[in-house]
């Protein structure tokens, strides 16, 4: 078993100061940041990644947890985005078999039209599909789909459609990204703000960048700058046209997606429920997550781009509403464990009709007159074909030498490099079985199989034995310091960890135990209060 790479923030500051000139310089370090990264850095190229708070904080965090082809895409009539979408799904599955597994979604039908409608459109899902499938989609009888689909409501039940979809923790998804890049030689800083673009007669040639837990600035040289900020490119953006005397208008048209986590009572099964179209049109999802129920989400145009967005009381009455149409035990305010919102970043179309439903889910990438590379929009699933096509636009404005596409096609991240079953975990139609053993492990709370081929090394790490709560250890939380960039207690319940997602009140009853470990880890300050707040606000409810 190769050891982990230590990330020991010093070390990867002195990199910072000793280096001369990069090839790339990422600004952002969500999905499609990291994504680039681990493609550019298995190309060969000098990369550099910077962060301004913790990897995957903002949207990249805050997924509904599937990774999916997008069956209302296909309503819509966006083919060539699904099938793109289904065949990258499967390149996850295998490449992180540990982290993202199949998941067997249900589509109840309570009007005797439902069935073969929406079954001839997911029976169209596994034809795009093809040898990239997960499994064929099958009608349930009314019986049926009330064993698949534990919890639903049976009150006019006519049957249901069954098929599958992948699901992923995508937190710790985004740290496998960051550490196989890491891996391949690319330096990856979290908690270090670009400040400022920097510029050279008419062209992007760096950055300036400050590190936040000491406040010292560095200039950083970089032969390309792509800017993966999400939701906030359009502020790079704008700070690029002043720089080039260029009125620079915003292409990210924010949406805002809630979700509610419940006890798993409200939905026992390792099944999701998939509702195409609920009262407003929007679809409604419960998922089994990590011993929990998700349900959302909603799409509601948001402007303040906030860094921890609150939802609304009308998003949290639909989801609620919505739910209780659909399950025998409906929830109710009480019933939430955590609540919590993401900001997509929809990109905008050339009129904005000012509903994101309509918005393209699809990803674009800019090239400004300074050569600023900026890539916005796209959805997890597509990460790593997103990374390829940035590298290609890269190429194309003539910022780097051309070199072969494809290389993280079937490149295994970090936890599943060296267990020799994880090439074998996707046996869809040829072991159906294999599907329930995947599925479980995302249906449970977090463990040590969280972490694939490397839970011997987390298993040996001091503290293995303290367990502050079932799925969690002292030597997860020193693994999560030494190994995965964790500097707070945020970073480690919030998005090593995924307490704060499944338990607010819970996790905040672990916030001093890991503030005591990472203190003695970094000898930095944990932002313990700053937890305890963030905490509050995933309880609070509007």
């Amino acid at each position: 078993m190769t050891k982990p790479l230590e990330t020991a923030r010093t070390a990867l500051i002195a990199q910072l100061e000793q280096a001369d000139t990069f090839d790339i310089a990422i600004i952002g370090g969500g999905a499609t940041g990291l994504g680039v990264a681990l493609d550019a850095a298995l190309r060969g190229f000098k990369v550099v990644l910077l962060e301004s708070h913790d990897f995957a904080k903002g949207t990249s965090s805050r997924a509904t947890k599937l990774v999916h082809g997008g069956v209302r895409y296909l309503a819509q009539g966006n083919v060539a985005l699904v099938h793109e979408a289904l065949h990258e799904r499967t390149n996850l599955l295998q490449n992180a078999p540990h982290i993202a597994q199949p998941l067997p979604f249900v589509m109840p039908a309570y009007k005797f039209w439902e069935a073969p409608f929406y079954g001839a459109g997911l029976k169209a899902y596994d034809l795009l599909a093809g040898a990239a499938g997960l499994g064929a989609t099958e009608f349930l009888s009314r019986n049926q789909t009330l064993q698949t689909l534990a919890g639903l409501n049976a009150s006019g039940l006519k049957g249901g459609v069954k098929y599958w979809d992948g699901q992923f923790d995508d937190a710790r998804l985004a740290l496998a990204l960051a550490r196989t890049a890491a891996q391949q030689g690319a330096l990856l800083l979290n908690y270090c703000p670009v400040t400022k673009l920097l510029h050279d007669k008419g062209k992007v040639v760096g950055l300036q960048c400050q590190d936040s837990e000491t406040g010292t600035s560095y200039k950083i040289k970089s032969k390309c700058v792509i800017n993966a900020a999400g939701v906030w490119v359009d502020e790079l953006r704008k700070q690029d046209g002043a720089a080039m005397h260029t009125p620079t208008a915003d292409i990210v048209a924010p949406s805002q997606g809630v979700h509610v986590v419940v006890d798993r009572a409200f939905m026992p099964c390792d099944t999701a429920m998939m509702i195409p179209k609920t009262a407003d049109g929007r679809v409604l999802f419960a998922v089994p997550w990590l011993g929990k129920t998700i349900l959302g989400t909603t799409d509601t145009p948001r402007h303040d781009l906030a860094r921890e967005p609150a939802p609304f009381k009308e998003e949290l009455q639909f989801i609620l509403n919505e739910s209780a149409n659909y399950l025998t035990k409906a929830p109710t305010r009480r019933d939430i464990k955590s609540i919590w919102v993401g900001l997509r970043p929809l990109v905008k179309p050339a009129e904005n009709s000012g509903d994101t439903k309509t918005i393209s889910r699809e990803h674009t990438v800019l090239v400004s007159s300074s050569g600023l590379v900026t890539v916005t929009g796209g959805k997890w699933t597509t990460y790593r074909a997103m990374a390829e096509d940035v590298l290609a636009q890269c190429f194309d404005a003539n910022l780097l030498p051309t070199r072969a596409a494809g290389v993280t096609k079937s490149f295994k991240l970090v936890g599943a490099q060296h267990s020799p079953s994880a090439a074998n975990t996707h046996r869809a139609k040829s072991n159906p079985s294999a599907h329930n053993m995947s599925v479980q492990n995302l249906s449970v709370p977090q463990g040590l199989h969280s972490y694939g081929d490397e839970a011997d090394v987390v298993s040996q790490l001091p503290g293995q034995q303290n367990v502050l709560h079932p799925g969690l250890t002292e030597a997860m939380v020193r693994f999560a310091a030494r190994h995965e960039y964790a500097r707070t207690v945020e970073d480690v319940l919030a998005r090593r960890s995924r307490l704060l997602f499944l338990d607010a009140k819970l996790a905040a009853t672990l916030g001093e135990a890991v503030a005591q470990i990472l203190q003695e880890e970094t000898h930095t300050n944990p932002q313990l209060d700053a937890f305890m707040a963030l905490a509050k606000q995933y309880q609070s409810l509007p």
